[in-house]
């Protein structure tokens, strides 16, 4: 089993004893008081440390109510916690009970990660837009579990044990989650799961995050991991209730440090096979509306992905380490890039998007960590931009790493007032024509961009600046119709280190 699948399981049963576990997800908070003044003679607080190799990081602290059941359950069960790589101490301190859980077998984040191998595809040929119950399906209702739909109390310990009675259930199941408004703070829904068929969250309400950006030490809000066949579907809302968190977010995108901290994202797939979302909403997320990373065979379709054009770092759909992944019939209006595809992203389809507000559609940046995984087959076809600050982009760093990105390919693609519509930026946060850092070392080929028309805001509609160590190669313009608004020069082209082929129309014309 899998390391975060196994600490998941663990964290069950001590959640179940403990009688709340917020680790795992649990965040209510409900007679508990954390104050110095706290009379509570059993406060427990518990520490994870994963480590990779020697290195040690710490991941957080959590408060919980603890039980005597608590106590019986680290002794009666240390010899398998051991087993599984778990090290777990106890100590009192005054009236206090302080337990430190160090869970080995985790992968540091910024080390190196390999891509999926994508096995047979559940849904093809199937209609994955219909959704009907299996013969003698559960239905577990979080309202049958304790949640209440009134905007305020923690719903987080129902979603969990839904989940759990779902997940673990011998006959095919699913979540429901009813009308109203429920809030959840970060949690685990965590595989594997038992089902004989993919396992429904079918949300037809809406599900509210906390505000406590200290809550979210995983990094994420609602956490899907470790899955074979999932579907995240209902017509409903998941606001992440981020505008609060939003003068705190630190810019990962600019910042070429690796070790940034992101905000939490709405939607986490990780290690996910055979996953669909559809037919959702996400509202103002701390963080990326969905964020999809070392998944295979995934479909994001009837989505409606909303945040100011101000957000900070509010990308649509983030994409990393996955493959055949297909985006369709989307509308993504936010504060970043609508989708953004870095390293490790093979197969990457998306029609019928529109975009817009925000940074366009992006691959990269690459090249900013060390031994990245290429970027290969991503179609863009029948896509409208409108009003965003970059079109169809390519961007890489200078004066960092390798990588390659190839086979790209833009058709059928509509731009209402874009600034920047088509660009490749080898210099990215270098000022064009004066970047004195070395080249970058990312290799860029096979990249077509067909039948672009539209209106640029931009005298520079067509910017293509390659690296001068590696001249991008093969990288076609095929019917380009941009017109600059304005009663201004027609629009115009730069290229470096790159010999463009052309084709058909060129407005702006191509470059000399």
């Amino acid at each position: 089993m899998a390391p975060h699948a196994e600490l998941a399981k663990i964290g069950y049963e001590i959640e179940k004893l403990f009688g709340r576990q917020k680790s795992f997800g649990s965040s209510n908070n409900n007679n508990l008081n954390t104050s110095p003044s706290a009379t509570h003679q059993n406060l427990c607080q518990y520490k994870f440390y994963p480590a990779y190799g020697s290195k040690v990081v710490h991941m957080h602290v959590e408060d919980i109510t603890c039980n005597e059941a608590a106590s019986r359950f680290i002794a009666d069960n240390r010899t398998e916690l051991h087993r599984k790589g778990t090290m777990v101490i106890a100590k009192r301190v005054g009236v206090d009970v302080i337990l430190w859980l160090a869970v080995a077998c985790f992968v540091v984040e910024g080390d190196e990660r390999v891509r999926p191998i994508a096995g047979p595809d559940i849904y093809e040929g199937r209609n994955v837009a219909k959704d009907v119950l299996a013969p003698g399906e559960i239905i577990n209702n979080v309202m049958s579990f304790g949640a209440k739909p009134d905007g305020k109390f923690d719903c987080t310990q129902a979603f969990m044990d839904a989940w759990r009675a779902t997940c673990k259930s011998k006959v095919q199941a699913r979540v429901l989650v009813p009308l109203g408004r429920f809030v959840v703070s970060a949690m685990y829904f965590a595989g594997p799961c038992t089902t004989p068929g993919p396992v429904t969250v079918q949300v037809e309400g809406t599900v509210v995050a906390t505000t406590d950006i200290s809550e979210y030490v995983d990094g994420e809000w609602l956490m899907f991991q470790d899955l074979s066949g999932i579907k995240l579907i209902g017509g409903g809302t998941f606001d992440g209730q981020g505008k609060d968190s939003w003068s705190q977010t630190e810019n990962c995108e600019t910042d070429s440090d690796s070790a940034c901290v992101r905000a939490p994202s709405s939607i986490f797939f990780s290690r996910v096979n055979n996953g669909i979302i559809q037919n959702i909403k996400t509202l103002n997320p701390k963080g990326f509306h969905i964020f999809v990373t070392n998944c295979a065979n995934i479909r994001l379709r009837l989505l409606k992905l909303t945040a100011p054009g101000t957000s900070p770092n509010t990308d649509g759909i983030h994409i990393s380490h996955s493959i055949n992944v297909k985006i369709s019939k989307s509308n993504i209006e936010t504060g970043d890039d609508c989708v953004s595809m870095i390293q490790g992203v093979n197969n990457v389809t998306i029609k019928r998007l529109k975009c817009g507000p925000g940074h366009g559609i992006s691959i990269g940046s690459l090249g900013k960590y060390q031994d990245e995984l290429e970027v290969r087959g991503i179609r863009v076809e029948n896509c409208t931009l409108v009003g965003t600050t970059n079109g169809l982009r390519i961007k890489s760093w200078p004066e960092k790493y390798s990588g390659l990105a190839t086979d790209i390919s833009y058709s059928d693609i509509t731009m209402e007032n874009v600034k920047n519509p088509i660009i490749i930026d080898q210099e990215y946060q270098c000022s064009p024509g004066i970047c004195k850092k070395k080249p970058s070392l990312v290799k860029i080929s096979n990249v077509g961009f067909i039948n672009v028309k539209g209106t640029t805001i931009s005298p520079i509609a067509v910017d293509l600046r390659c690296s001068k160590q590696f001249p991008c190669e093969n990288v076609q313009l095929h019917n380009i119709d941009l017109k600059l608004l304005g009663p201004i020069l027609p629009s115009g082209a730069r290229c470096a280190n790159v010999k463009p082929i052309y084709g058909g129309i060129q407005m702006p014309p191509a470059c000399p």
